[in-house]
């Protein structure tokens, strides 16, 4: 007798009421989680004109393969750096985008690296399958968490890209991605880059 009202005790829980509140909760959460990964700023002109930091330029990144990351190895060089995360949804929709730019402007001399904000040794698999699943060509590692906050200043919202002169002045910074408008700004920044003398 006991087992059956237990029965309909779990029956009753699950009212059709209290299954569609769980499923609109879950979405909520869901979306508030996309949305603390991406940012509706437009980006900002010359977020920084002026060269990065000495403290960004010389820290040691750990790389997903290969010497560490120093930014100030690229002197000379556009360069862009990307700041983005494994569970973030704008960066994954970003990431076939950066590839492509990368295969269009690795040629004419454009550096690009993408540093992971997670925890280097808690993201190391997840971070490799994102490399693997997107066929990402370019350099991959993660930033130091000192890096990640000079540069985001105060905006944590990733993805956050950074288009670095040759004389090491960031001249465009993007937070966030818009799948209509990012790609083509990106690549409006790289080319103002490479017209520049270094």
């Amino acid at each position: 007798m006991s087992a059956i009202k237990n029965e309909v005790r779990k029956i009753r829980f699950w009212t059709p009421l209290r299954l569609v509140t769980t499923v609109i909760a879950f979405g909520l959460l869901v979306a508030i989680g996309v949305s603390s990964c991406n940012s509706n700023d437009a980006p900002t002109k010359n977020a920084r004109a002026n060269t990065l930091p000495r403290q960004v330029l010389e820290a040691e990144n750990r790389a997903a393969s290969g010497a560490p990351i120093k930014l100030g190895d690229y002197s000379g060089k556009v360069l862009l750096v990307n700041l983005w995360a494994t569970w973030c949804g704008p960066c994954r929709m970003e990431t076939p985008e950066l590839v492509r730019l990368h295969k269009e402007f690795q040629s004419r001399g454009v550096e690009m690296i993408g540093l992971s904000t997670e925890n280097p040794d808690a993201s190391a698999r997840s971070v490799s399958d994102f490399v693997r699943e997107f066929n990402v060509d370019y350099q991959i590692g993660w930033a130091k968490p000192e890096v990640a906050q000079i540069m985001m200043q105060g905006r944590t919202s990733i993805p956050q890209s950074f288009i670095i002169a040759r004389d090491g002045r960031v001249i465009r910074r993007f937070i966030g991605f818009n799948p209509e408008t990012t790609a083509t700004q990106i690549k409006e920044a790289l080319e103002q880059a490479l017209k520049e003398e270094g």
